[in-house]
């Protein structure tokens, strides 16, 4: 065909006949489960969620968050039936120093610092001469310092991470939660001297007090109020003082915003938290919170024979009727004064806290009780070991006279 010729049109019909659509086929009706089916399922849903709720409040101490915090810290650690890991030689003797630092065995005497983990394995070997190594520790950092001597020292992640030996005279060290250290020490023409020191060690407050001789100081958990405790005469009578201190690093001048007298006895153990400050002595519990309440218990008609603050929101006391026996009673206080009791007729070797568990140490059994004083766990046959230093967790470390071992419930 020519190249010229032109092309016919293509014709297209005005109404194209519609296209026959296929008619879909039939659905089946769906198959509905018998009744009696769904009753029985419905049935077993509900007694399986029973069943379950059942076993939580049953099981609620044993089967908790802490069991499992146990499981992932200590999976690679080599146990017994009983939970026990096997005993390592810590090199040092009773007389030493224990505490728990990060879930290792830190052990002070008075030529060396070491620490130790659960399977016996030293990260820390810290020559050292101090004649009364104390240990206070906030749970991730240790201070160790030389009572009447100039060496301190800060441990944490399993190294040295600080020290000094220029103090003159510490009376006592602590730190608070955030890593912030109060120091105590003499100075010349005071009776006490306080140092605060932030979380890289550079002093940021010091308060010298001439009227009354410093015993304590903690700065408390949020690092907002600073307590001293001071001892002087009262009326003729010798009695305890306490003072707080809002952290102003603005001025150099500083003078209490608060202070209350807490009685003639003898002020053993300090705890500040971020609302108030626990005074454990040899009368009694008193709990002073930042706007002056104050709340505790007396016992002062009793001996005093162990004693820790290291609960959360709860301390525990060991008291008899005489200062040696076997007849005893553990008093659990909380911060509102409120106490449970629980009588032992045994010889106890040690009591340790942490978290919200409670340790009792006798001479042939390890018993783990709740801050309710419910039994969580007992471990038989602990025969050779004098001390025991409880974890957060409810784990715990049993020492004797030349080895140590971890227990885990």
């Amino acid at each position: 065909m020519d190249e010229n010729t032109p092309k016919k049109p293509k014709i297209r019909p005005l109404n194209p006949a519609p296209q026959r659509q296929e008619e879909a086929p039939p659905q089946k009706p769906k198959r509905r489960l018998p009744r009696f089916l769904l009753r029985a399922t419905a049935t077993l849903v509900v007694l399986a969620v029973a069943l379950v709720l059942v076993a939580a409040v049953a099981f609620r101490d044993s089967l908790n968050l802490d069991s499992v915090k146990r499981w992932f810290t200590y999976r690679s650690l080599v146990r017994s039936d009983s939970g026990r890991a096997e005993s390592f030689p810590y090199g040092g003797e009773l007389t030493d120093t224990f505490a728990v630092l990060d879930g290792d065995l830190l052990v002070c005497s008075r030529n060396a610092i070491s620490l130790y983990s659960g399977s016996g394995t030293q990260y820390i070997n810290q020559s050292v001469g101090m004649e009364n190594p104390v240990v206070n520790t906030n749970g991730s950092l240790a201070v160790v310092y030389d009572a009447g001597g100039s060496s301190l020292y800060v441990l944490g992640q399993r190294t040295l991470v600080w020290s000094t030996q220029d103090l003159e005279s510490i009376l006592s060290a602590r730190l608070n939660k955030n890593g912030q250290l109060t120091v105590v020490t003499q100075a010349g023409g005071f009776r006490g001297a306080v140092t605060v020191y932030d979380a890289s060690y550079s002093p940021v407050m010091n308060v010298n007090l001439s009227s009354a001789f410093v015993m304590d100081a903690a700065l408390s958990d949020d690092g907002h109020t600073l307590a001293i405790l001071t001892v002087g005469q009262t009326n003729g009578a010798f009695s305890t003082s306490l003072e707080l201190y809002g952290m102003d690093y603005a001025s150099g001048q500083y003078t209490p915003d608060f202070s209350c007298q807490l009685g003639g006895g003898v002020v053993l153990e300090t705890r500040h938290t971020a609302s108030a400050v626990w005074s454990l002595g040899d009368r009694g519990l008193t709990v002073t919170s930042h706007d002056g309440r104050s709340s505790g218990v007396s016992w002062a008609d009793k001996h005093l024979r162990r004693y820790t603050l290291s609960g959360d929101g709860f301390a525990a006391a060991l008291l008899g009727k005489y200062r040696a026996g076997s007849q005893a009673e553990l008093w659990v206080v909380d911060a509102q004064g409120q106490r449970r009791v629980l009588n032992i007729n045994e010889q106890v070797m040690s009591i340790s806290a942490a978290g919200r568990y409670l340790a009792v140490l006798t001479s042939d059994r390890l018993d783990i009780y709740t801050d309710e004083l419910e039994l969580y766990n007992t471990l038989e046959g602990t025969q050779g070991a004098r001390t025991v230093l409880l974890m957060p967790d409810g784990s715990a470390i049993l020492v004797s006279a030349d080895s140590a071992g971890f227990y885990v419930p």
